[in-house]
């Protein structure tokens, strides 16, 4: 049973669906991502009239202002013609169930063989290498996977690779004596390999299990970013072969269709091995991992669903669908 079936079956009824802590989150979280793009669904069908090419141009420009990306939004609305036209669908309700079928569908196929599991090294340290632009939530995010894996009994490290940043080096060391963590660190505008490569000498000699690499994100200047980059990775797989385990890029997901750019621009540099969505649960933007999986085919590996240091999660393809469409597929259209 693909995901459309089984959140339909889950919302048909009176009988809303009895939420576990984990979906509840997710819920709770794609509120205005739902409520925006019920909304933006609610305007597009108040005027339905047939489905004709107006109603298609319409629906394409509701789909690129539900922020899933103006890629996708053209593939799904030359599809729909199609499917629209197969199920010969012409009452308000028919044609919204099917809108959302195929959002779901796509979601589902363009996903098919992802990769959202972290991966840790089998023997020694592993090294999550995070990158992403300032200002997107990346050091917090660091401070609080550490706090979940040290949770999990892993002795855990910090490196302060961001050495450009004003206060980047400070904001990472707070969030070690937050966590109970140690950073390694050097003074502001040292050499960023030098700073990972004692990280990773000490990770190796203290036998830490997790090494959580932090770096600089100045985009405006990407020869440099990348070189940059490519020598912290170089001075990494020197020491250990394996590593870095994880390339992570953060994105903040408020911005929508400008952490769609970034993380085009950060492809472009460096390989990445996957995504962290931060602020998820602020945002009415949630439409952007339907735009990440289609157009960047990069897995989303975590998602930031609140602002404790627990609401850190491992993404979970289904329950976003769950919450971002759910209660959509349960209203009727037609009242």
């Amino acid at each position: 049973m693909g995901f459309f079936e089984k959140i339909k079956q889950a919302f048909s009824g009176d009988q809303q669906p009895k939420e576990d802590a984990e979906t509840q989150k997710y819920d709770q979280s794609l509120e205005k991502s739902r409520n925006t793009f019920g909304a933006k669904l609610n305007s597009l069908l108040a005027n339905f009239r047939s489905v004709d090419e107006d109603f298609f141009d319409d629906l394409e420009e509701t789909l690129i202002e539900a922020d899933v990306g103006f890629e996708t939004a053209v593939k799904i609305s030359d599809e729909l013609k199609q499917e629209v036209k197969l199920k010969n669908a012409k009452t308000t309700q028919e044609v919204a169930e099917t809108i959302i079928q195929k959002l779901i569908n796509l979601y589902e196929q363009e996903g098919q063989g992802e990769d959202n599991q972290l991966h840790y090294a089998q023997a020694g340290p592993t090294i999550f290498l995070f990158v992403g632009v300032n200002g997107v939530g990346k050091t917090t995010t660091i401070g609080k996977l550490a706090f979940r894996l040290k949770k999990e009994g892993k002795k855990v490290l910090l490196a302060a690779g961001d050495t450009f940043r004003a206060g980047a080096i400070e904001q990472l060391a707070e969030w070690g004596k937050k966590v109970g963590v140690s950073v390694v660190q050097k003074p502001a505008k040292s050499d960023p390999a030098a700073v990972v490569y004692d990280a990773v000498k000490k990770a190796q000699k203290e036998n830490y299990d997790v090494l959580l690499v932090d770096t600089a994100g100045r985009l405006q200047n990407k020869v440099n970013l990348m070189r940059e980059l490519a020598k912290i990775s170089r001075v990494i797989t020197r020491e250990i072969p394996a590593a870095p385990q994880e390339v992570l890029l953060a994105l903040d997901a408020t911005t929508g269709q400008n952490a769609l750019s970034q993380a085009k621009q950060f492809k472009a540099t460096t390989p990445l091995t996957g995504i962290i969505l931060t602020k998820l649960d602020g945002t009415a933007r949630g439409g952007i991992v339907l735009a990440i999986r289609n157009e960047l085919h990069l897995p989303v590996k975590l998602v930031g669903l609140g602002e404790k240091m627990n609401d850190l999660q491992d993404f979970d393809p289904e329950k976003f669908a769950a919450g971002l469409f759910g209660q959509l597929l349960a209203k009727n259209y037609d009242a």
